[in-house]
C-alpha cells in the first residue's frame, strides 16, 4: 500500500509530487506530464503570467522556469511572455529531475474503502493508497454555452480542444468568449488566414495594462506591488496569501471567486485583435443549428436587438467549471459523499482535504475555496507545500490497519508487510 497516489502530471501534480518525495513518503505518480500544455493549445501561443509567477515548486527552489531557460539558452525576463511550448518543455525538463518516475497511464477509476483508496488503471491494475491527490487541471471541467451544446464536433468545439488550427485556414469561424483564451485563439486564426470574428457578452473587452517595471521607486512599489497575479494590493492578496483568503467568509469567497480577474486579453496581443478580427461585444449566442455549410447563431444583444450570423465552426473559448459532479473518475459513491460550496466546488479543509478522509484536491477546482490563484500555475507553490503537510498529519493520524502508533507519529507493523502496490 502506497502512502500517496498523485493523480494528474500537470503543474500542480508534479509540484505536490515532489514536495511528497522530499518528505519521504511512499508515493506513485499517474499521468502524462504537461498533457494539457503539450495537447490542448495550439502552437504560437503565449503564457500569460509573468515568467517569475510561473514556477512549478520543488522543496529547495531548485528547479525554476529562470533555470530552465538559462540552461536553454532562452529568455526569462519581466514582461515578456514565454511560449507554451518552451514552458512545457520546462515541465517535462522539472518532472525529470525533481520528480519520481511518472506512470503515464490514465487512472479511470477511484474508490475509498476502509483501509483508504482503490485506483484503477486504463489496463486494469489496481494500486491501493492511503491518500490520494488528485491534480487533474482543467480539461474535466470543458463548459460550453447551453445554445451549443449537442452540435456536432465539427461544427462546435472548445478552445481546449485544439493543438493544431491549421484546418480552420481559408475557412469562416466564429470564437465565442472574452478572455484570453479566446482572443489569442482569434489572433492565430487571423494570421493564418481564417475569417474570424469574436463574439463577448460584456460590452466591451478588457485588455491588461502593460505591467509596470520591475525595478521602480519604492513609493510605487508600495503603492501598486508586483504579485504572481499582477500589480496591486488586491492581486497580492489572492496571489500570496491563499490560506488566508480561506478565512474570508464564505458568502466574500464566492463573489470574488465569480468577479475577480475575469476575462481580459494580455496588453501584447491586443494590436493583434484589433486590427484583424471582427469585434462584437455585448453579444450572447441564445440558439444555434447546423445548416448546410456551417450553423446559423441567433444572438441576442445587450441593448435588446437580435440578430443572426452563419459561419463554418464555433470556438467556444468559455472556460471551465470546476463542479464536483465532473469529477468523473471517482466513484460515483465517492463523489456523492464529498461535501461542496455553493457553487457546486467541492468543500475543502485549510490542507486542501475534502470531506473524504485521505482524498486531496488540486488546482482550479480549489479556487473557490482558496482564490483566483489557484487558477493559474502561480497557485502550485502554496498548493503543494500545504497539501504534503497535510496528507502527512493525515497519515500520522490513521495508521494503517494492523499497526500500532508508536512515539514520534509514526508506525509500526504488527503483521507481515502487505506487497507494496
Amino acid at each position: 500500500m502506497y502512502d500517496l497516489l498523485v493523480v494528474g502530471a500537470g503543474p500542480y501534480g508534479l509540484s505536490i509530487a515532489s514536495h511528497a518525495a522530499a518528505a519521504g513518503l511512499n508515493l506513485r505518480v499517474f499521468g502524462r506530464p504537461m498533457a494539457s500544455w503539450r495537447d490542448h493549445m495550439p502552437g504560437g501561443m503565449f503564457l500569460k503570467s509573468e515568467p517569475w509567477a510561473s514556477n512549478l515548486s520543488d522543496p529547495d527552489g531548485r528547479w525554476k522556469l529562470d533555470a530552465y531557460c538559462a540552461e536553454q539558452g532562452l529568455t526569462a525576463r519581466h514582461a515578456q511572455p514565454i511560449p507554451v511550448e518552451a514552458f512545457a518543455s520546462y515541465g517535462l525538463w522539472f518532472a525529470r529531475n525533481a520528480v519520481p518516475e511518472v506512470d503515464e497511464r490514465t487512472i479511470t477509476r477511484i474508490s475509498s474503502g476502509a483501509d483508504g483508496f482503490t485506483a484503477v488503471t486504463e489496463d486494469g491494475q489496481a494500486l491501493h493508497a492511503r491518500a490520494v491527490a488528485l491534480a487533474v487541471g482543467v480539461m474535466p471541467f470543458i463548459e460550453v454555452p447551453p445554445a451549443l451544446r449537442g452540435l456536432h464536433p465539427s461544427l462546435v468545439t472548445h478552445s481546449s480542444h485544439h493543438s493544431d488550427l491549421g484546418q480552420f485556414q481559408g475557412k469562416d469561424v466564429t470564437v465565442i468568449g472574452g478572455g484570453q483564451a479566446a482572443l489569442e485563439t482569434a489572433a492565430l486564426l487571423a494570421e493564418q488566414g481564417t475569417r474570424v470574428r469574436v463574439l463577448a457578452r460584456a460590452e466591451r473587452l478588457r485588455w491588461n495594462d502593460v505591467p509596470p517595471a520591475w525595478e521602480r521607486p519604492w513609493w510605487q512599489s508600495v503603492r501598486s506591488p508586483h504579485s504572481g497575479l499582477g500589480p496591486g494590493w488586491r492581486n497580492w492578496f489572492y496571489s500570496e496569501r491563499p490560506g488566508l483568503y480561506r478565512r474570508l467568509p464564505e458568502a466574500s469567497r464566492a463573489r470574488i471567486a465569480a468577479t475577480a480577474l475575469g476575462p481580459a486579453g494580455a496588453w501584447w496581443v491586443r494590436e493583434r485583435v484589433e486590427r484583424a478580427v471582427d469585434l462584437l461585444p455585448g453579444q450572447e449566442v441564445t440558439a444555434a443549428a447546423a445548416v448546410p455549410g456551417g450553423l446559423r447563431l441567433d444572438l441576442s444583444g445587450r441593448d435588446g436587438s437580435r440578430r443572426s450570423l452563419e459561419t463554418e465552426h464555433v470556438i467556444a473559448a468559455t472556460g471551465f467549471k470546476a463542479h464536483r459532479d465532473r469529477l468523473g473518475l471517482l466513484s460515483a459513491e465517492l463523489r456523492g459523499t464529498l461535501a461542496v460550496l455553493p457553487d457546486g466546488s467541492p468543500a475543502l479543509g485549510h490542507s486542501f482535504e475534502s470531506s473524504q478522509p485521505g482524498l486531496f484536491l488540486a488546482g482550479l477546482v480549489t479556487a473557490s475555496g482558496f482564490g483566483p490563484a489557484m487558477r493559474f500555475v502561480h497557485g502550485a507553490t502554496f498548493t503543494a507545500s500545504t497539501l504534503v503537510q497535510g496528507v502527512r498529519r493525515r497519515l500520522r493520524s490513521t495508521p494503517v490497519r494492523g499497526t500500532v502508533p508508536v512515539p514520534g507519529g509514526g508506525s509500526r507493523s504488527t503483521a507481515p508487510s502487505p506487497a507494496r502496490g
